[in-house]
């Protein structure tokens, strides 16, 4: 009887030891932050857990700082003063050129907006399967999210494509009216476009009708009610944002004038005029002639 007893003791203890190790991998419930300790927050995925983790030290940029891109900061602004009013607004798709002010125009909006209650929550591509649980833990929340996907594009059939699809328009559970999305993209329509789909395309009473793989593409991007897109600046655009930046770190007007030669070479070594190359330039131009911090 004794040998029975130890037997099944030995047994009930790997048992535990088994459910300890299952635990381990089985996802807990998230737990909500303190959304007083921060304005902007990201979403990390480990293994089966997952959490919103408080950005306590932001990138923010002003909006005075986005130059020759005044159309786009309008309707971006006049869309998000909607959402923070309480009022309808659209998701938002940003695309186009790298380095021309797509993500700090995002960026722009919590700075101007954070003290009437916006606030940021950063997603990444790898973790948009997660977005139905993200709304979740801020629906009712009094603050006015925007949930930020960065740099997004798909490759065919990811499952993330689905997952974003779906709470954009589509799921039979209500996206809450205080939670928003804005993404950005160098893809038009989010994912690789091909020759051999134009060739799908139908002309029927004159009119075109695209293939079934193209209208999947556009399916996604049309989800978004706003599109913004932004094109690659001119030379002068680009001088423009140069000069804007070392008058922020605190160069006279004979240096900047005089910075003009070396900008353009800085340009053509990188082969791209975006605001990116602009402000980078400035920052090792005003270093090596006694620019300060950027004001």
């Amino acid at each position: 009887m004794t040998n029975k007893t130890t037997d099944l003791a030995l047994f009930l203890a790997r048992v535990e030891q088994t459910l300890d190790r299952l635990d381990a991998w089985l996802p807990a419930p998230v737990t909500p932050p303190d959304w007083s300790s921060a304005i902007a927050f990201r979403w990390l995925r480990r293994g089966a857990q997952a959490r919103l983790e408080a950005i306590t030290h932001p990138h923010l940029i002003r909006v005075e700082d986005l130059q020759d891109v005044s159309d786009q900061v309008a309707c971006l602004d006049a869309n998000t003063r909607q959402f923070v009013r309480g009022r309808p607004a659209n998701n938002a798709l940003l695309t186009g050129a790298r380095g021309t002010g797509k993500s700090s125009l995002v960026k722009a909006m919590l700075d101007r907006y954070h003290a009437k209650g916006l606030r940021l929550i950063e997603v990444d591509k790898q973790d948009l399967m997660d977005l139905p649980d993200i709304v979740e833990l801020v629906r009712g929340r009094k603050e006015r999210f925007v949930l930020f996907c960065d740099d997004l594009s798909f490759e065919d059939a990811e499952p993330a494509y689905k997952a974003l699809k779906s709470v954009l328009d589509g799921s039979l559970a209500a996206v809450p009216d205080n939670v928003i999305i804005y993404a950005t993209s160098n893809r038009r329509h989010l994912m690789p476009e091909y020759h051999a789909e134009n060739l799908q395309a139908r002309n029927v009473d004159g009119e075109i009708h695209l293939g079934e793989a193209t209208e999947e593409k556009v399916s996604l991007s049309e989800r978004f009610g706003l599109w913004l897109s932004f094109y690659p600046f001119s030379q002068d655009a680009y001088l423009d944002i140069v000069h804007h930046w070392l008058r922020e770190f605190g160069l006279n007007d004979a240096k900047i004038e005089k910075a003009r030669t070396e900008a353009l070479q800085w340009a053509l070594g990188r082969g791209s005029r975006s605001g990116r190359v602009a402000w980078q330039f400035a920052r090792d131009y005003a270093g090596r002639h006694g620019g300060g911090a950027k004001r």
